[in-house]
């Protein structure tokens, strides 16, 4: 039989954690349940093993070093990640999983925003940002995927075992959706219902820091991702700005016969010299990209064979 494991990161979730728990375990008996304490405060590691999880510690703060715990430290056939604030109803996970077993998907989305996340959740700002990081991965990553941010997926083993966790925050599911599509995995998205946390259960995600930081992540992997395309427009901006600079030097010249500011075509000249020099760090480093993308498919490669012995 097929393991499955089912990943819950948690920080202060006792209000909700034991029905979550109860509900995952109704829809999946045969699943092995995992819950990640982050350091809580209320009780939620005690509450979870007395639901019947296995508990488990992180003390590094932050859900990206969760999940890296999670990763590194589970086998299974297939994971399935939710959280343990109970927004997410368990009806799904079934479905969700049979993709990951049938291989007929590396990764499952449980996508919220396509279903009652706009009118379920009251968070103006996280409904604005959600939207905002939606557009910017579908066009700077060439890709139309629903929701980047959702907290409900599933992965099967070469997914969970080849991903580099590099995120320490709640930026690691926008990670997560970039490397995917960067390396070709095979994304099946599912509209999932979402329901808003019960009163008195508190989000743990600062709607302005935490965008902030998602908002770096982005421009930082689409710089490692797509080198090429990120130095180039770098390098596009320098250019117009050289050239705005220096056509008012070329109209005096070309007028008095003189070069008036020799400042401005100094400055000019620079700022072409370091446009070039962007333009071909991009060609160079998007070489190394696609060198770093073969070793990742032989590594996949390698991983299964290891699998199978």
């Amino acid at each position: 039989m097929s393991k499955i494991a089912i990943l819950i990161p948690c920080y202060n979730e006792a209000k909700t954690i034991r029905k979550v728990i109860l509900d995952y375990r109704r829809e999946l008996p045969d699943a092995d349940i995992y819950v990640y304490d982050n350091n809580s405060t209320d009780g939620t590691d005690k509450i979870a093993k007395e639901a019947g999880a296995i508990v488990r510690y992180e003390y590094r703060q932050g859900k990206g070093n969760v999940i890296r715990s999670m990763f590194r430290n589970i086998d299974a056939d297939c994971y399935l990640m939710i959280d343990g604030d109970d927004t997410y109803p368990a009806q799904h996970a079934k479905e969700m999983c049979e993709y990951i077993l049938q291989g007929k998907a590396d990764m499952v989305i449980g996508d919220r925003l396509s279903s009652t996340y706009f009118t379920e959740n009251k968070r103006l700002f996280h409904n604005f940002g959600n939207k905002i990081v939606r557009w910017l991965i579908n066009h700077l990553f060439k890709n139309n995927i629903k929701d980047i941010m959702t907290g409900y997926r599933a992965f099967s083993y070469e997914f969970v075992k080849g991903f580099p966790v590099l995120s320490k925050g709640f930026e690691i599911e926008t990670e997560m959706t970039i490397h995917a599509v960067d390396k070709n995995y095979k994304l099946v998205e599912i509209p999932v219902n979402y329901r808003d946390r019960p009163e008195g259960s508190v989000s743990k995600l600062n709607t302005y820091s935490d965008g902030i930081k998602v908002l770096k992540t982005i421009a930082s992997l689409f710089k490692e991702y797509k080198p090429f395309g990120f130095f180039s427009f770098l390098a596009i901006i320098l250019a117009i700005i050289a050239t705005i600079l220096v056509i008012p030097v070329f109209v005096d010249y070309f007028q008095t016969g003189l070069v008036l500011r020799f400042p401005t075509l100094i400055v000019s000249g620079f700022l072409y010299v370091f446009a070039l020099l962007l333009f071909i760090t991009g060609i160079i480093l998007q070489v190394v990209v696609k060198k770093d993308r073969q070793n990742y498919e032989l590594y996949l490669n390698l991983l299964k064979y290891e699998r199978n012995k």
